[in-house]
């Protein structure tokens, strides 16, 4: 099964270091079988330019993102992220506009969403969702 990190996983992962439960998982996992997204990315680095020491946790950040495969928004995410934001505001339940997009590369490329978020996300129909915290 392959993964799809949310940026709370990989905040955790970045503060805690190898002794939480987010980075013993992460750390398991066979290589290739763990993915960033491009919106993952900009929220961690938007993360660190907001820090105390900007030029010490964007180093942090990109070399945490280095050896990850980042998926982009394309036109497979684009369709489902037309269905589910149709589906959940007829639900009168809309997620956020990051979350949308991040739940929609995950259903685009088959992968289970790995996030502490569970209540935004679990309204999603069809989305894998693991909480590893």
């Amino acid at each position: 099964m392959s993964h799809l990190l949310d940026a709370n996983a990989c905040i955790v992962h970045l503060r805690h270091g190898p002794a939480s439960k987010v980075s013993v998982r992460l750390l398991a996992a066979p290589i290739g079988t763990v993915f960033l997204c491009s919106v993952v990315v900009g929220e961690l680095l938007f993360g660190a330019r907001r820090s105390k020491n900007v030029s010490a946790t964007l180093f942090q950040v990109r070399n945490f993102c280095s050896p990850f495969v980042s998926l982009p928004f394309d036109d497979r995410a684009a369709e489902e992220y037309a269905t589910i934001r149709s589906h959940l505001t007829r639900l009168g339940t809309p997620i956020g506009a990051n979350d949308l997009i991040i739940a929609s590369i995950a259903l685009a490329n088959g992968l289970t969403l790995v996030s502490h978020n569970t209540k935004e996300f679990s309204r999603v129909p069809g989305l894998l969702l693991e909480d590893w915290e």
